[in-house]
């Protein structure tokens, strides 16, 4: 019985559809990191005066250390703040991108439809009904051909 339920949720489309969008965003982070780090950064650091970025840390013990890496093998306590604004620039540029498939989305989906010019309020509950109506299909109200004419 909970194994039934179960594979009933899994097997919706929702859940699979929010699964695979996991699975591509995770891909898409993996690209976005790779171009972050292996594209975008070196030239950066570069023009701020030959840094790495992903090199920048500050070491909270007494042990000398020329990189995060022989850190990490030492087992040194650092601040690795190089890497935290790889992983901002990261987060801007997925941001970004989130942000221009959204507003590309917005602009195909359907527009509101415009009223139709021979269309007029309904007297009893303002609905959108047909200039020749003689009953409102919202609310129902009767309306004779004086209302109709005169509106």
């Amino acid at each position: 019985m909970f194994i039934d339920e179960f594979k009933k949720f899994i097997m919706r489309g929702n859940v699979l559809d929010m699964a695979i969008g996991i699975i591509i965003g995770a891909a898409f982070n993996k690209i976005v990191s790779s171009f972050v780090s292996n594209i975008l950064m070196p030239p950066l650091g570069l023009l701020v005066g030959k840094v790495d970025f992903s090199n920048l840390f500050i070491n909270l013990s007494g042990e000398k250390v020329q990189t995060i890496a022989e850190a990490q093998a030492a087992n040194v306590p650092v601040i690795a703040y190089g890497l935290f604004l790889n992983t901002i620039i990261d987060f801007l540029i997925v941001s970004f991108a989130i942000f221009i498939m959204i507003k590309q989305i917005n602009r195909f989906a359907t527009k509101q439809e415009e009223p139709l010019p021979n269309t007029r309020k309904c007297p009893y509950c303002f609905s959108e009904i047909h200039d020749l109506a003689t009953r409102c299909p919202h609310c129902t109200s009767s309306l004779n051909m004086q209302e109709s004419k005169s509106l």
